[in-house]
């Protein structure tokens, strides 16, 4: 517990986790000022919420999401979905170089399914 809280603090100092929260929150208000594309606004705000705070949470399929999430999931891949993936394995990949930085390239490769489908999901504490 300890661990996961000295961890997100340093992710948030060093590991981008404040860039990453401010970037994808700037694109939920975007996506909320553009009506029709709300339900990518909270995609995007849970995104900004999750990068903010990665350790010690995981994303889980939500119950109940349907057919609209999967087919808004494949509009958001082919809009933003694949690069933003790709950004976060790039980013992972470039941490893990450092001994120091391998934590964080690890919080990156989490981050990289939140990134390519995250409409249907929720983020949840790990056990």
């Amino acid at each position: 517990m300890v661990i996961r809280f000295v961890l997100n603090v340093l992710w948030l100092v060093f590991g981008g986790g404040i860039v990453l929260a401010a970037g994808y929150g700037i694109a939920a208000l975007i996506c909320f000022v553009l009506v029709i594309t709300i339900p990518f606004g909270v995609a995007s705000l849970r995104l900004a919420v999750y990068s903010l705070w990665p350790f010690g949470r995981t994303l889980v399929p939500k119950p109940g999401a349907g057919v609209g999430s999967g087919l808004a999931n494949i509009l958001w891949v082919v809009l933003a979905g694949w690069w933003l993936a790709l950004s976060h394995i790039l980013a992972g990949i470039a941490l893990c170089v450092t001994i120091i930085g391998i934590p964080f390239g690890i919080a990156n490769f989490k981050l990289v399914p939140a990134a390519f489908w995250p409409l249907g999901r929720e983020v949840v504490d790990a056990p």
